[in-house]
């Protein structure tokens, strides 16, 4: 494992979080994680905007430019074929709710290698539960953003784990499905692209807007709008997106089997061409 703390890399047994920071005491943190091929770090620009943002938003300190630098420098120390990193802003130790002066605030990268799915694994495709709790939002007056507060999404994931399944979707009150606890949902549907609109509930994938981009390469409409779980079923195939999959096909939710199709093969092709090169 690489770490790296404001902008200096230390051995990882010396990477401790004291008992007063934020992240520890309350989840009050922003975070990004992105995939390395090699010694190159994938759409760094993209995650980094989307940080960027979100720091905006929660006035979080933030210093982009210290950040790419570290980035730049974690990209030489890379060994693995594929590596992920994940990338943490803090405000640092609080005394009291108050949030603390913007000198306390830090970033750690952390590097570690990473297995993606193989041809192999996406031919056999990922099996989903219904998550058993509901997608929530603290600062609903707000986009959807990365944030350490995670709780919902580690229940359905361990949900998920505990019913040997890869992935739980989450669905609101209507039966219309959001998001996975890790990923986001497409489904192909009479030769059109559907996924859940981005909303308070729905966040904005960095693979996502990927996907469709190159759906738009190739051709093929995208609808952004609701997506009932009773049309995943009967759709022609359907697929889940981040930044470490790309793209990993759905074959169940709930134990039934669901359609498959070969889609999703044009569009990874198109999508790694964007990212890669």
């Amino acid at each position: 494992m690489l770490v790296c703390l404001n902008g200096h890399f230390i051995p990882r047994e010396e990477a401790t979080v004291a008992i007063s920071n934020g992240g520890f005491l309350y989840g009050d943190t922003l975070f990004e994680t992105l995939k390395a091929r090699g010694k190159k770090i994938l759409l760094v620009w993209q995650h980094l905007d989307r940080l960027e943002d979100a720091a905006r938003l929660l006035d979080f300190p933030i210093d982009r430019e210290r950040i790419e630098r570290s980035l730049h420098e974690l990209e030489a120390g890379l060994s693995a074929p594929v590596s992920r990193i994940r990338l943490t802003l803090s405000r640092g130790n609080f005394s009291t709710l108050t949030w603390p002066a913007t000198e306390e605030a830090h970033y750690l990268l952390t590097a570690v290698p990473y297995t993606e799915p193989d041809d192999a694994r996406r031919e056999t495709g990922a099996t989903c539960v219904l998550a058993p709790n509901r997608r929530v939002n603290p600062l609903s007056h707000l986009p959807q953003v990365k944030r350490g507060n995670y709780a919902d999404c580690l229940y359905a994931y361990n949900h998920a784990h505990t019913a040997d399944a890869d992935e739980a979707l989450f669905s609101d009150e209507e039966g219309n499905l959001l998001e996975g606890s890790t990923s986001n949902i497409f489904a192909l549907i009479d030769q059109r692209l559907v996924t859940p609109p981005c909303t308070g509930l729905v966040l904005d994938g960095i693979m996502r807007r990927q996907v469709i981009a190159a759906a738009a390469e190739l051709g093929i409409p995208v609808s952004e709008r609701p997506l009932p779980v009773t049309e995943l079923l009967t759709a022609d195939e359907a697929f889940l997106t981040n930044s470490l999959i790309d793209i990993l096909p759905l074959a169940t939710l709930d134990g039934q089997p669901l359609n498959r199709g070969d889609g999703w093969k044009s569009l990874l092709k198109t999508l790694r061409v964007r990212i890669e090169t």
